[in-house]
């Protein structure tokens, strides 16, 4: 007998309401983290101290989305969606329990080692710090403070994947609000009392991994789905971890060819693994506000679909998704290319962000905005395999866009040296989109519906006119580097606003209508 909670169906512009959910709320954080990087930026600036805590908080993060949001949530949704849907409450119930208890014993061991090994992980991870003690021995010191909130935060991607399965979007859509929260109050108001106040930030890290998880949980009693681990073989878990090792690689490339940067930049000058951060965190928040909220969705759905062998239905979803990545991804990406030095300053140069960081983050910003359509991209691509528990694809697209990612590495590193490392990810991740849809094309798994080329013409004249209007109204670069933090924020609030407000009015000059935004099945 199965569970009396029908499959939620893939109504028209049902999957637009659930993504338009997640994205408010996840911008909602974005734009705390914004603030919680304005706040790091004016207390540490790119300092030694500031290098060093960004690779400590770099290494679980990096783990967290490669293990927790990357690998697990893949494998544990779809395997979940399809208890769902051909088991009863109580089968899912021990499912959840079975998977909490081999998770909490994992996750327990990969914890003490990294706390146990911390100087020994930085020295892998951060292998440029060598030469430098006082930089080396803090990285090492941070990061045994911040490697346990990878077991809080996957605990916390665990309970995510259950309540998104059962259409909970909004609560593990906010949960983020929380790091930011608690990282922007530790340097406020704990990094006074630390010999080294950048430790207050590390600090605020464990902090928000132990409120994350905590928040979770009563909203997994409504749907009584608390889990309760439990240490027993279950076929259920077995599926999972099965389809967990490959997707180590497939759905993470992005993260990984980060980390390597990360390493790389360690070797460049003081300051680089913090331009490269800074830059990286404006290049995501298109990615964490739209791609990752529309991946986060259609999974679910994807994975009923296929267990409900629609494939008309997987096709039509595959297909609204990429439309509506590329209504917001486009022009974002090319907004964070023409305004990157005015966004960097009006957000970063103050206190110890000195002028000449500004133009080196810029810099950096304008490589990674090569890739931010791509990178969103991914985020409902990789699904269309994993929802079918295909992993043999996406791994070996994974592995060539790794190899590719070195290369472009070792070959533009030497002449643009930071900016070189966010150019070649940018490049492998133009070069994973173009396999993951070339794969999932070549298997008739997706098929374009009709209207794409019209779709791209429309795109395209928006953009053109959204690109002309802010070349007319932004101010010289110089202009923003002295203007105080109320003149920049207001500047830069009126270039975004009538950006987005000429951008949908040449859609809708285009011949855009609002019925093209829903899912055509």
């Amino acid at each position: 007998m199965t569970e009396s909670v029908e499959p939620e169906k893939a109504k028209s512009g049902g999957l637009l309401r659930s993504s338009m959910v997640v994205s408010l709320m996840t911008l909602l954080s974005r734009i705390l983290g914004m603030v919680r990087d304005v706040v790091i930026a004016r207390y540490f600036g790119s300092n030694s101290a500031a290098d060093a805590f960004f690779v400590a908080f770099r290494i679980p993060n990096f783990l967290r989305r490669l293990f927790a949001e990357g690998a697990f949530a893949q494998a544990f949704v779809p395997v979940l969606s399809e208890y769902r849907t051909k088991y009863t409450l109580q089968e899912v119930k021990l499912l959840v329990d079975r998977t909490m208890g081999t998770l909490g014993i994992v996750l327990a061991g990969i914890t003490a080692f990294g706390v146990i090994f911390a100087p020994y992980i930085m020295m892998v991870f951060a292998p440029g710090f060598h030469n430098d003690t006082y930089k080396m021995e803090l990285a090492g010191q941070l990061l045994r403070i911040t490697f346990p909130y990878l077991m809080f935060i996957s605990l916390t991607a665990f309970c995510s994947g259950i309540l998104n399965s059962y259409g909970k979007f909004a609560v593990p859509a906010v949960t983020p609000v929380l790091l930011n929260i608690s990282m922007i109050a530790a340097t406020v108001l704990m990094s006074p009392y630390f010999n080294e106040p950048v430790m207050a930030l590390a600090w605020g890290v464990f902090i928000a991994g132990v409120a994350q998880f905590l928040f979770q949980l009563p909203f997994l009693v409504k749907i009584r789905l608390l889990p309760r681990p439990r240490l027993h073989k279950d076929e259920g878990v077995k599926k999972i971890l099965m389809l967990m090792l490959p997707a180590l690689l497939s759905v993470s490339v992005s993260q990984i060819n980060l980390l390597l940067d990360t390493i790389l930049a360690s070797f460049l000058r003081p300051g680089s693994v913090s331009w490269l951060y800074y830059a990286d965190r404006l290049s995501e928040l298109p990615l964490g506000a739209f791609g990752i909220a529309i991946g986060t969705v259609i999974l679910p759905s994807l994975s009923r679909q296929h267990a409900g062998q629609d494939p008309k239905a997987f096709s039509a979803t595959i297909d609204w998704a990429m439309r509506m990545v590329l209504l917001v991804g486009a022009p974002a990406a090319l907004a964070l290319a023409l305004l990157s030095e005015p966004l960097i300053a009006t957000l970063y140069n103050y206190g110890k962000m000195t002028t000449y960081a500004v133009e080196q983050s810029a810099r950096a910003l304008e490589a990674f905005s090569v890739g931010v359509l791509t990178f969103m991209l991914i985020k409902v691509l990789a699904p269309g395999y994993f929802a079918r528990q295909d992993l043999k694809t996406p791994v070996k697209i994974a592995i060539i866009c790794m190899i590719a990612n070195m290369g472009f590495n070792l070959v533009l590193i030497w002449p643009l040296e930071h900016v070189g490392l966010a150019l070649a990810t940018s490049l492998s991740s133009v070069l994973n989109t173009v396999l993951l849809l070339w794969g999932l094309r070549k298997s008739g798994v997706y098929k374009p519906h009709a209207g794409w080329w019209l779709f791209i013409i429309r795109l395209l004249g928006a953009c053109g006119v959204m690109a002309a209007l802010i070349l007319w109204m932004n101010a010289p670069s110089a202009d923003w580097f002295v203007w105080g933090w109320k003149k920049r924020v207001l500047e830069m609030s009126i270039l975004v606003i009538a950006g987005i407000v000429i951008f949908f009015a040449a859609l809708g000059l285009f011949g855009m209508r609002p019925k093209h935004f829903k899912q055509q099945v």
